[in-house]
């Protein structure tokens, strides 16, 4: 009886073993430098502010899969309670990577701009005061925001990942709604920067948004994870 015990153990130490690899690769693939060129200083320090944030939630993880992983070869957890754990991180690294659809409560902003002046630079801030207030998915027009993504212009254009994002600009964020909403309407803040572009902000709460937008990640071709 003991032996498939053992092996079910290794097995499942195995599998949270992959699951600690992937929590490590998401954590490279924040360096991605596409695009970076193409911004200004502020920009540039933002986005180092977004990857050390998203970087120490990643490490959180890891840390955390560490735990799971010791307890389970040293036969001090259970086989349930390590699928359960295993299960619960892949959810969560699914979210923070934006790989799979995600729901919840949180907020839609919709910004109304006929004139064509709510730019990427302005979409970037918003994104930064939205994580920083706590928000755990974005969709920008249809596209999953992720750590790694690029937002900018092209033309007359706001592109997210490449992508062309349509007018009016529709962004679905999952998170404590009243705490994104309130960091939205502070003053100085993003509905306020758009306002002053001409351009008008609405934001409506809600118990649940849906974000069914996946984003495909890169795949690494030098980086691995240390066993």
């Amino acid at each position: 009886m003991s032996r498939p015990r053992a092996t079910r153990a290794n097995l499942l130490a195995a599998l949270l073993a992959v699951l600690l690899g992937a929590g490590i690769a998401a954590q490279v693939q924040l360096t991605s430098q596409r695009g970076l060129d193409e911004l200004s200083q502020s920009d540039l320090i933002r986005v180092l502010d977004d990857v050390s944030a998203r970087s120490s939630r990643l490490d959180q993880q890891v840390r955390e899969l560490e735990a799971t992983r010791d307890r389970l070869k040293s036969g001090t957890g259970t086989a349930g309670e390590a699928l359960e754990q295993a299960q619960k991180r892949v959810d969560t690294l699914g979210i923070l990577a934006g790989t799979i659809a995600t729901k919840g409560p949180g907020i839609t902003l919709r910004i109304s701009d006929p004139d064509r002046q709510v730019n990427g630079p302005i979409v970037l801030d918003l994104i930064q005061e939205l994580r920083d207030a706590g928000a755990e998915a974005i969709d920008v027009g249809g596209v999953r925001v992720v750590a790694s993504s690029f937002i900018g212009d092209r033309n007359d254009d706001l592109v997210v990942d490449g992508t062309p994002v349509s007018r009016p600009i529709v962004v679905k964020v999952i998170g404590d709604s009243k705490t994104l909403s309130s960091a939205m309407t502070i003053p100085g803040g993003i509905v306020e920067t758009v306002r002053q572009k001409g351009a008008n902000a609405t934001i409506t709460e809600s118990s649940l948004v849906e974000i069914t937008s996946v984003h495909r990640p890169t795949e690494m071709t030098h980086a691995k994870p240390v066993e």
